[in-house]
């Protein structure tokens, strides 16, 4: 059978065969994407994940330290910031803010121990002080002296009582709705004291209810991502409850307050005005309690709720930058 001869130019017969390919690779594309989106969204928030760590100019590593393997960022030039992140979350929640600090900072983030991609050492104690403790550990292995500290909610007690406990290792402190402070008690406060976990949760709309908690604007999470999150919290279940109640202990749950007193490095407290966790009255026991601080500064934000690295990253970058390099 005689094929007709294709009289059109070569350009034209060029193009149609590069249009047709790269027809079939985008619906190779959308078959892959949507596939993993039904059956494997894991690999999809983790490909999210490393989008934003990209995008912060930060890699991520390993390294033995102490008792843990540790997981963490790292990334930029200049002074090192060394940022630690809060209960039932992970060194993933600092990316939006690292993207605005590596260009000034040599910025560390680690998966604390029992958190994220960091081992786990079932049955010791992942309260305050025992972190506190496994800090040293990795900054010794990674040969870091005199860095700035940055802790979130249950990562600034962390911060501070290591800052209290080896002033000569920590060039500034920046505790960002930090955890172990006097505050007003708020419907939070009541539940965990109670012996509820409100970070608990069992299906989308329990998830949905803790980012109602954590967020002034909750962010908009795709179902099937958020069930990657509820299979986390069900399978992290009983070290979340472990790890709360040594949070609720007399030792931990004031951790902060009581060495406010022996904190001799610049002190930096930001707050979310409207932080419905951890609330902003804990600001003035901070400012109170801060008798040998070489000098003290504090920032209160608005229109985020616990979450400001997160909710409001330029705004709390220009902070952090403010007072790492204005002192």
């Amino acid at each position: 059978m005689n094929r007709t001869p294709d009289t059109r130019p070569l350009w034209k017969r060029v193009l149609l065969r590069r249009l047709r390919f790269f027809g079939v690779l985008a619906a190779l594309v959308i078959v892959l994407l949507g596939g993993s989106y039904l059956f494997a969204p894991q690999w999809l928030l983790r490909a999210h994940q490393m989008r934003q760590a990209m995008a912060a100019h930060v890699q991520e590593h390993t390294l033995r330290a102490g008792d843990t393997r540790w997981s963490y960022y790292e990334g930029g030039s200049g002074p090192t910031l060394v940022l630690l992140h809060g209960f039932a979350t992970d060194k993933t929640i600092w990316l939006p803010l690292a993207g605005q600090l590596t260009a000034h900072f040599h910025v560390v983030i680690p998966d604390l121990p029992g958190w994220g991609e960091s081992s786990r050492n079932t049955g010791e104690s992942h309260g305050v002080q025992a972190q506190a403790q496994r800090l040293q550990a990795f900054l010794a292995a990674l040969g870091l002296q005199r860095v700035v500290l940055v802790g979130h909610s249950m990562g600034g007690a962390i911060a501070g009582v290591y800052a209290a406990d080896h002033p000569g290792q920590v060039a500034a402190l920046a505790l960002l709705d930090a955890y172990g402070l006097k505050a007003t008690p708020n419907d939070f406060e009541r539940a965990v004291t109670a012996g509820k976990d409100p970070f608990a949760y069992d299906d989308r709309a329990g998830f949905e209810r803790s980012l109602q908690l954590a967020f002034a604007h909750p962010p908009k999470v795709p179902g099937r991502i958020e069930d990657v999150f509820v299979a986390r919290n069900r399978a992290d279940r009983a070290f979340l409850e472990r790890t709360l109640a040594e949070l609720r202990k007399p030792d931990d749950y004031l951790s902060l307050q009581h060495d406010l007193g022996r904190l001799n490095m610049p002190v930096l407290g930001l707050w979310c005005r409207e932080d419905r966790v951890i609330d902003a009255s804990a600001l003035d026991s901070l400012r109170d309690g801060l008798a040998q601080a070489a000098s003290i500064s504090s920032s209160v934000l608005s229109g985020c709720n616990h979450m400001p690295m997160v909710e409001k990253p330029e705004a709390t970058a220009q902070v952090l930058t403010g007072f790492v390099l204005g002192r």
